[in-house]
């Protein structure tokens, strides 16, 4: 049966920028209600007012920074508090960092790792039970095809989209027998902000896809008779990680270490 859109709220997580906005504007599209969730409080009220006007459907803001402990809990009383009932999440909230790891700032690795893995395990443990009883809805969790291969130079990033794909897939397993849809999305290279971010252009490796391109792939995936507990997005993707499966794995990290130029 295909998604069930129109009816449900969608809460996405890095709502201010690149995915986010993609996601946010196609679940609008299609009639959902949404909950914008990053700290950039002027990005969330300017997409939540034009989704408002060209979709006349409800969007909530909620300017929050989900690295601090506790982010997803927070962020459920909240919205129960604003009696807001959710039956979608996207967790898409994350970042990157580019260069040896022995070089990667403290505090930067301490932010990388609540925001991309303990906010993402959080909000899903806080909102899972609201959305296994209504069904109508999914859990996306945004991972990415660094997931399937250590990175070098991108070592911690790749190390917590590893954590993604894995606890998704597994969430999967444990929820088979309801009607939510869980799904880890591993997307290659995205025309984002995120290489800003990161701070190099040499942390772009293969051809690069569009947001709408990601999204609208997780959505195809979504409306299947079974949704799959992880796609990676993009043929050229998809065929590099079958055959990273395949070669020995110090084959396969040189190889990721030179596309990344460690």
């Amino acid at each position: 049966m295909p998604m069930t859109y129109r009816g449900t709220t969608a809460l996405i997580t890095g709502a201010s920028s690149g995915l986010g906005v993609e996601f946010a504007r196609q679940w609008a599209r299609l009639g959902a209600d949404v909950v914008l969730v990053a700290r950039r409080r002027d990005r969330l009220d300017a997409l939540a007012d034009d989704l408002v006007a060209r979709h006349r459907i409800t969007a909530t803001v909620v300017d929050a920074d989900l690295a601090r402990p506790g982010a997803g809990q927070r962020l459920h009383t909240e919205l129960t508090d604003r009696n807001v009932s959710v039956q979608t999440v996207v967790n898409n909230a994350g970042f990157g960092g580019y260069g040896p790891f022995r070089e990667q700032d403290p505090d930067e690795i301490a932010r990388m790792i609540q925001l991309n893995t303990g906010a993402l395990a959080d909000i899903t443990r806080a909102f899972l039970p609201d959305l296994m009883a209504d069904g109508r809805g999914a859990l996306v969790n945004v991972a990415s095809t660094a997931a399937y291969q250590p990175t070098p130079n991108m070592a911690l990033y790749g190390a917590t989209k590893a954590f993604v794909l894995s606890l998704t897939e597994a969430v999967a397993h444990e929820t088979r027998r309801s009607s939510l849809r869980v799904l880890a999305v591993s997307p290659g290279t995205t025309r984002t902000e995120f290489f800003d971010v990161v701070g190099s252009q040499d942390a772009m490796v293969g051809r690069a896809a569009t947001a709408e391109d990601v999204v609208t792939a997780t959505r195809r995936a979504l409306d299947r008779d079974s949704t799959p507990p992880s796609i990676v997005t993009g043929l050229g993707n998809r065929l590099t990680t079958v055959a990273t499966s395949l070669l020995p794995r110090r084959v396969v990290v040189a190889a990721t270490g030179q596309a990344l130029k460690a």
